[in-house]
C-alpha cells in the first residue's frame, strides 16, 4: 500500500505531493488534466514500466531538460525512482540499488485496469501476450530477466536472417539462447494461464448474473507447438525464406473462449467488457497468491463506462485488504450503489484540474 506519492517535472506536473488512504483515493475532473498520469506514476513507482508508455523519455514534463522524479513510502519503505539524459536510478529507504530487478523484488504489485482491457478479448494475440509479460514478470523475476534477453537475441537473429548471407553458424548459436529464455517464458505462460482461469471464469459468472451462463475459456497456445528447438528446426528453410524467426513465444497466443466458441467473435461487446473486467480481477487474485501481497489497484476511468451491474459486481470483487486508486471524470455512478458510496467515503479523494491537485 502507498502511503504517500511526490512527482516531480513527470507528464503535466510540476510537482505534486499527496498522502493516500490505505484503503484507496478518487481522482476526479475532466479528460486530459493529469488523472491517467498520477496511477502511471504509481505504475513506474512500483513496476519500473507504464501501460502508456514503452521508453522513460516520453513521460518528462514536455517543457523540462531536467528528467523526472517520482517517490513515495510504501509499506514503511521510501522508494524513489529519477529519470535523465536516458538513465534511470533507483532508491529504497535511501539506498541506490544497482539492479532493476533488486528494486522490484521490494516495490510493489500492481493491476491496471482501463477501457482499452477491451482489447484483451477482441484484440491481437500481442495485447495477450503483453497480459501475460506483466503479470509473469511480477510473481517470476526470472521471468522478467529472460523476457527481456529473449527479446534482445530474437532481435540479433532477425537481423542476421534479413541478412541473407551464409551466416548459419551465427544463427544457430542465437537459436541455442532463444531455445534457453524461451523454454522458460513458454514455462511460465502455460501455468499462470492454468492458475487465471479458474479464477477468471468464476468471475465472469458472478458478475453476468444469475441464470445467465457465460463461461469463460482459456487455453494456451504455444508458438513453438511446445518444442523449441524442434520447431526451429523444422521451420529454418522457411525462416531462410522469409527472414524472420517463425516459432517461439514471440508467437504465443491466448485463446479466450465464451461457452467454448471464440470470444473474439461470438461475445457481444457486454461480454467481452465482462470478460476484460474477470481477466483483470484474476490477474489480481493470481498475484496476491503466488505474489504472496495484495497489489495495488489501479483504475482509470472504468466505472463512468460500465453500466450500473458490472460496476456493482467490479466494487464486490475489488479485495478488500487492497488499496484501490480510480480516476473518473464524475462520481454521478455513485448514486447506483449504496454499498460503494460507503466504501468510497473513506477514501482520500482529490479534483485534478491542468495538472494541479487539490483534496486529500
Amino acid at each position: 500500500m502507498l502511503d504517500s506519492l511526490r512527482l516531480q517535472n513527470f507528464r503535466c506536473f510540476d510537482a505534486l505531493s499527496i498522502e493516500l488512504e490505505k484503503s484507496g483515493a478518487l481522482f476526479v475532473g475532466d479528460n486530459a488534466q493529469g488523472k491517467t498520469s498520477i496511477l502511471e506514476a504509481v505504475c513506474v513507482l512500483m513496476r519500473l514500466s507504464s501501460p502508456r508508455a514503452k521508453r522513460m523519455q516520453p513521460m518528462v514534463k514536455f517543457d523540462s531538460d531536467q528528467g523526472f522524479g517520482i517517490a513515495g513510502e510504501a509499506e514503511e519503505r521510501a522508494l524513489r525512482v529519477s529519470f535523465s539524459r536516458g538513465k534511470s536510478v533507483m532508491f529504497i529507504d535511501g539506498e541506490e540499488l544497482k539492479t532493476q530487478s533488486e528494486y522490484l523484488q521490494s516495490s510493489g504489485l500492481v493491476v491496471w485496469m482501463g477501457n482499452e482491457d477491451v482489447e484483451l478479448v477482441k484484440g491481437s494475440g500481442g495485447v495477450r501476450r503483453h497480459y501475460l509479460d506483466f503479470l509473469c514478470s511480477q510473481i517470476d523475476p526470472a521471468y522478467r530477466v529472460a523476457l527481456s534477453r529473449y527479446r534482445r537475441v530474437l532481435k540479433a537473429r532477425n537481423l542476421l536472417l534479413k541478412d541473407g548471407g551464409n551466416r548459419d553458424q551465427e544463427v544457430n548459436a542465437y537459436g541455442e539462447l532463444l531455445i534457453e529464455y524461451g523454454d522458460l517464458l513458454g514455462s511460465v505462460r502455460e501455468r499462470v494461464v492454468s492458475d487465471l482461469l479458474p479464477k477468471a471464469a468464476e468471475v465472469q459468472l458472478s458478475i453476468s448474473g444469475s441464470g445467465v451462463n457465460e463461461e469463460l475459456g482459456m487455453e494456451y497456445v504455444s508458438g513453438c507447438g511446445g518444442d523449441m528447438r524442434t520447431a526451429l528446426e523444422t521451420t529454418y528453410e522457411s525462416e531462410r525464406r522469409q527472414r524472420q524467426t517463425l516459432a517461439g513465444p514471440h508467437r504465443d497466443e491466448v485463446k479466450l473462449l465464451i461457452n467454448g466458441m471464440a470470444a473474439s467473435d461470438y461475445a457481444s461487446e457486454g461480454q467481452q467488457r465482462t470478460m476484460a473486467l474477470a481477466l483483470k480481477l484474476a490477474q489480481g487474485e493470481v498475484l496476491r497468491e503466488r505474489g504472496e501481497r495484495y497489489p495495488i489497484y489501479l483504475l482509470d476511468d472504468v466505472f463512468g463506462e460500465l453500466d450500473a451491474t458490472r460496476r456493482n459486481a467490479l466494487m464486490n470483487h475489488l479485495p478488500e485488504d487492497s488499496q484501490k486508486l480510480i480516476t473518473t471524470t464524475n462520481v454521478d455512478w455513485l448514486s447506483d450503489d449504496l454499498g460503494a458510496r460507503l466504501e468510497i467515503e473513506k477514501w482520500s479523494r482529490f479534483t485534478v484540474n491542468e495538472g494541479g491537485v487539490s483534496g486529500g
